[in-house]
């Protein structure tokens, strides 16, 4: 086997992240089934595909999934904090994958590690954030014409494509993985739900119960940090814009009010809206002293960090993942990893088996691109319904779990008009 192109830390560390994949892939069962009929039909053979994404164990099965089914690939980091860096050797050394990606890289970097998976020329993009396809529609435009098609992992990066495609820029196709229901019912309430506690966890080790705890957005993921967080017997206060999903909240049992009271009584602060400067130094001076505050969106840009550091007479590295900024009231203000999603920088993202559903859909869209590309517009696509339900029958075997079907009574009733009261 030849060694691919790459840019990763420490080769020597395939080993060890060869072992944490398998551990991972034990749980994955349904992208198992896709992997094992992808080796047999090839679906993918001789398709570059170009992949922006957190490089996990996880998404480390997804890549050995796609190869399976013939793809070339190569791979960039979706986020500074997020890479394991054991999981890019044992791509690159033992699976042969182009992987450009480094823990802790900074921006200059980021952006080169980009541009070397779009050196590659890939006729599919595969994105978790957009900034992949950001690059290609800016300063790589000449290499989109290579494009049939892209996928979108994530809620902020198709929040930009759904703008570009409004203004009519976007040059090719993208289906929003995202937007499946086994992919935002369950990733982004159950696994943005656990591994954000587990980041806020593993970074302090403070106690969550009987602890006042904020969480900015009551989207999906919003919705599975605060259900978390209440589980650990903390008291959970929701700040939301939208009045269908506060009432919603209100409904749920949690207390609903703005940012700039709650941030008066929190002890506990994690966003997770997908829009900037959601706390902003005037709320950040208003905090306890000692106020705990993370972020679970994509974008570190949700906390104004920038106010803070200027507002601070001093700052220091208190633990790792940990930041101290002092206030020139004397109030101390902890930010967990740098602003960055939280569950990535101080943990190791979602589950398994939850990433399991997501990394399906990847792989059944990318597919799927590849057979209907000739007939797609350069718009944004959900995941065919046929997909998601594929999914979530086999997500069902594997978890031994049968359920009824329909009779043929029911079928004709459900499709008919003509039965009243």
């Amino acid at each position: 086997m030849t060694r691919p192109l790459c840019d990763i830390k420490d080769p020597s560390l395939a080993k060890k992240g060869a072992d944490r994949i398998e551990w991972a892939a034990k749980t994955m069962s349904v992208l198992h089934l896709i992997k094992e009929r992808f080796k047999k039909e090839q679906p993918l053979k001789n398709i570059r595909i170009g992949a922006c994404l957190h490089v996990t164990t996880e998404t480390a099965e997804l890549m050995r999934t796609l190869q399976a089914g013939g793809a070339q690939l190569a791979l960039c980091a979706s986020n500074p904090l997020s890479t394991q860096d054991d999981v890019t050797a044992a791509l690159v050394e033992n699976e042969g994958i182009s992987v450009f990606a480094i823990k802790g890289e900074d921006h200059d970097t980021y952006y080169k590690h980009i541009n070397f998976v779009l050196d590659t020329k890939p006729q599919i993009t595969m994105d978790d954030g957009a900034d992949l396809v950001s690059v290609l529609h800016s300063d790589r435009r000449k290499d989109a014409a290579n494009v049939i098609g892209g996928t979108e992992e994530t809620t902020t990066g198709v929040i930009r494509l759904r703008s570009m495609a409004q203004q009519k820029v976007l040059l090719f196709p993208v289906i929003s993985v995202n937007d499946a229901k086994t992919k935002h019912m369950f990733d982004n309430r159950y696994g943005t739900g656990q591994s954000t506690i587990d980041g806020v966890i593993r970074s302090t080790n403070r106690l969550i119960a009987g602890s006042i705890f904020v969480v900015c957005g009551y989207g999906w993921c919003g919705q599975g940090i605060a259900r978390s967080a209440k589980g650990l017997g903390a008291r959970v206060i929701v700040v939301e814009v939208n009045p269908i999903r506060a009432l919603e909240a209100a409904m749920d049992g949690f207390n609903v009010m703005p940012i700039a009271e709650a941030a008066k009584v929190g002890d506990f602060f994690v966003t997770a809206t997908g829009d900037i400067s959601v706390i902003r130094l005037e709320h950040f001076q208003n905090m306890k002293d000692g106020a705990i505050v993370a972020n679970s969106g994509h974008f570190n840009v949700e906390l104004a960090l920038n106010e803070l550091e200027k507002a601070a007479s001093k700052t220091n590295r208190i633990r790792d993942q940990i930041e101290e900024y002092t206030l020139k009231n004397g109030k101390r203000i902890y930010v967990l990893g740098e602003g960055r999603l939280v569950n990535l920088a101080a943990a190791e993202g979602h589950p398994s088996s939850v990433m399991d559903m997501s990394f399906a859909n990847q792989a059944l869209a990318v597919e799927h691109i590849v057979k209907k590309h000739k007939t797609f517009h350069k718009e944004v696509y959900p995941v065919p319904e046929v997909i998601d339900n594929e999914i979530a029958r086999l997500k069902l075997i594997s978890m031994g779990i049968n359920i009824d079907i329909l009779t043929p009574e029911q079928e004709k009733y459900l499709h008919s008009w003509e039965h009243g009261t």
